[in-house]
């Protein structure tokens, strides 16, 4: 008696055998009419179905709970304080193609669709954006509106129009800045325009939308800097030890950047880096009073009414200092993790408030200055603002 032949050596394959070239490289196929093991259609068979090494060759590998939560659904805490990877290495579960969560608008995603609350044309400023993070609309007062359109004192005959500028600027197609200007979401020099005749100078006005400022010099340069702990909050150090330029690309050194205030030598997290000096100078002076958050991680246990204490105000050899927000974040035995928000930009101020109350520092993390928050970006590395994030970081500060 013959012996049967052999999946793919043959036109006929065994019962139950698949054709080797419609199955997955290196693995079984399925014959005509049988399902795949998985219940969804095309899915991966059990580990416990596969022999050894088909799951590396066709592609399957197992997922560790850890892994399974996607990056962007963890807390900054998790994000900051989580468990040390290599350097480049990718975390959470790879992206996929599935369908979109129940209830979610198809293409009101990260960078495009409408948003909630968005005006008549349901258009968002800076949509097509491919840098940075989506922070929505500029949080204000809402802007009235005039009772018929008005031209802009600002005119100018011989300058550009208005929707030309802004679509130049990437905020969108020139159709679409029409539509935003006759919407009146559009200001020159605090004045809204509803006109479409209007031209401007790009190098004399400052222009809003939705309350962000259009940066119009492209010369600016703005990018955040997740500093890792031992890098001196300089731009170059005498005494040799790892500085900010150690971090910068080739093609960055040649730029004259500010680093926007200082964090000491053990102190981690975000640094704004900018040659924008009147943004630097506004960002670091007291009387704008740009928020900061900082994780902070110190011995537990902790006594009842330290929050308060520290939010009252406490007297520091320097005066008299406080924190505008305290939060319990975590706690593990012998540890806290602590949110605090505070305004203030004094020397080492975070680290002498938690000893003035018996809790000394064991790691600090500044996870936001402003609008601008650190996220998931991997710790020394830099990264480029998204137009829309350089627009609230100005309007933040008045600019």
């Amino acid at each position: 008696m013959t012996p049967a032949p052999r999946s793919g050596s043959g036109r006929n394959t065994p019962r139950g055998g698949g054709r080797s070239a419609g199955g997955p490289a290196g693995g079984k196929g399925f014959g005509r009419g049988s399902k795949p093991s998985s219940n969804r259609t095309g899915g991966p068979r059990s580990a416990s179905g596969l022999k050894p090494g088909e799951d590396r060759a066709n592609g399957y590998r197992p997922v560790s709970p850890e892994a399974a939560r996607p990056e962007k659904f963890k807390s900054d805490a998790v994000k900051a304080f989580g468990d040390s990877k290599p350097s480049g290495a990718r975390t959470g579960a790879p992206k996929t193609g599935g369908a979109p969560k129940s209830g979610a608008k198809s293409g009101a995603g990260k960078f495009g669709g409408p948003q909630a609350g968005q005006r008549k044309s349901g258009d968002r400023a800076f949509r097509n954006e491919r840098f940075g993070q989506n922070l929505g609309p500029v949080r204000r007062s809402a802007t009235r509106r005039p009772a018929k359109p008005v031209i802009s004192e600002q005119h100018n005959p011989e300058g550009i129009r208005l929707q030309k500028v802004m679509a130049s600027a990437g905020v969108a197609s020139r159709r679409v800045c029409e539509e935003m200007i006759a919407e009146g979401r559009v200001e020159v020099d605090g004045q809204v325009v509803t006109e479409l005749g209007v031209r401007v100078d790009p190098a004399t006005v400052a222009i809003h939308v939705d309350g962000m400022r259009l940066q119009l010099d492209e010369s600016q340069k703005y990018y955040v800097f997740n500093k890792p702990r031992g890098v001196i909050s300089t731009m170059e150090d005498p005494e040799g030890r790892p500085c900010i330029s150690d971090f910068l690309k080739a093609t960055s050194k040649n730029e004259r950047l500010f680093h926007v205030g200082r964090l000491d030598n053990e102190t981690e997290g975000l640094l704004l880096l900018t040659n924008d000096g009147e943004l630097t100078n506004r960002l670091t002076h007291p009387s704008y009073e740009v928020p900061k958050t900082y994780l902070v991680q110190v011995r537990g246990p902790m006594g009842q009414g330290v929050g308060a204490q520290m939010r009252e105000g406490i007297e520091l050899e320097d005066g008299f200092a406080k924190v505008d927000s305290f939060k319990l974040v975590d706690s593990t035995p012998g540890h806290l993790l602590v949110e605090v928000i505070l305004h203030s930009g004094r020397n080492r101020i975070v680290r002498r408030l938690f000893d003035a109350v018996g809790h000394p520092v064991e790691r600090l993390v500044r996870t936001q200055i402003g609008p601008i928050r650190l996220g998931d970006q991997r710790q020394g590395s830099i990264r480029v603002l998204g137009r829309g994030e350089v627009g609230h970081l100005l309007a933040s500060v008045g600019l």
